[in-house]
């Protein structure tokens, strides 16, 4: 019995090790959990696309929205770890998401296995074209002299622009009504039309929009301006402070995925994101390159949760 249970150990550990030097050998899947139309959608498209070529193997996208990213981050944590389902993983769902919300039927700190950081976005105050503030200044004044007139949306309660939103209001001592959308584009289409007065976007949901002038930007939740739109200040500079907030995007896989294969991955991921091409890409749509390994991601979305532990707290943030 011993030696047939030495056997198959054995036997496993082989088909492992021919699974990593064969991998890819069918199409991928990733997973990109919000809604198409936003800034997520998009940078997994863009990744997507490109991870296509360089592996031999289509990688298809696939949106599973709802819970802030959590129903997409939860369909990967279940999924096989054989490295054929990934997730684009942002920091609401790996980060904010397990600070809000009670039994989260994912482990963030257990159930994946980090991949690579992709690219990097700055978060905007954007507001209605019909909405008359047209300073940060006059935002909070109107925000504060016409209490429950303004709508803020975002894509989904404990999303990244939900919680700009309410450290900004945190911050400032505005207070908008809070309207949530399963994904970006829903709640950047409601902008576009009015229904609601202002939301707190990734800079490539909007950016298109800015020109024509059919919504404004008031800042950037940055430490520095966004050469996409050097004209508009940091929120340091319109007078509220300690409001930084970017948004990453990464890939994880299922937690137990083999260390060949999330090193194959890794490799490809950061390979594309210093591709000159794709920097050109992610220039056009107000966004950068953040390339970063496993360990890069894995310490980054430590560092965030932290950070958003003491964020909500003191701002006594809830999500219900």
């Amino acid at each position: 019995m011993l030696k047939f249970f030495i056997a198959l150990v054995a036997a496993m550990g082989i088909c492992q090790g021919a699974h990593a030097q064969t991998y890819p050998g069918r199409p991928l899947t990733l997973i990109v959990p919000f809604a198409p139309g936003g800034t997520v959608n998009l940078m997994g498209r863009l990744l997507a696309n490109r991870m296509s070529e360089v592996l031999g193997q289509p990688v298809i996208v696939e949106n599973k929205p709802g819970g802030g990213g959590s129903i997409g981050a939860n369909f990967v944590a279940k999924a096989p770890a054989d490295g054929y389902t990934l997730l684009l993983a942002t920091m609401g769902q790996q980060s904010i998401q397990p600070l809000l919300t009670k039994n989260l039927p994912y482990d963030a700190s257990k159930d994946f296995a980090p991949v690579a950081l992709f690219s990097t976005v700055p978060n905007v105050l954007a507001v209605s074209a019909d909405t008359p503030a047209r300073s940060v200044a006059e935002l909070v004044e109107y925000a504060k002299q016409n209490p429950g007139k303004l709508n803020m949306a975002s894509a989904g309660v404990g999303s990244v622009n939900h919680l700009t939103g309410e450290l900004f209001m945190f911050r400032s001592g505005a207070r908008f009504e809070h309207v949530p959308y399963r994904g970006a584009g829903p709640a950047t289409a409601e902008l576009l039309s009015g229904q609601v007065q202002v939301m707190f976007a990734n800079l490539p949901n909007v950016l298109a929009y800015i020109k024509p002038g059919k919504l404004r930007v008031l800042a950037v939740a940055s430490d520095k301006r966004s050469a996409a739109i050097p004209d508009v200040p940091t929120l340091a500079e319109a007078g509220v402070k300690d409001a930084v907030v970017e948004s990453w995007y990464g890939v994880m896989a299922p937690a137990g995925t083999d260390a060949k294969v999330i090193r194959k991955l890794q490799e490809t991921v950061i390979g594309i994101a210093n591709e000159k091409a794709m920097i050109a890409q992610l220039a056009e749509q107000g966004a950068v390159p953040f390339p970063g390994t496993s360990a890069d991601l894995e310490k980054l979305s430590n560092e965030e949760t932290a950070r958003w532990k003491q964020i909500i707290e003191s701002a006594r943030i809830q999500t219900n």
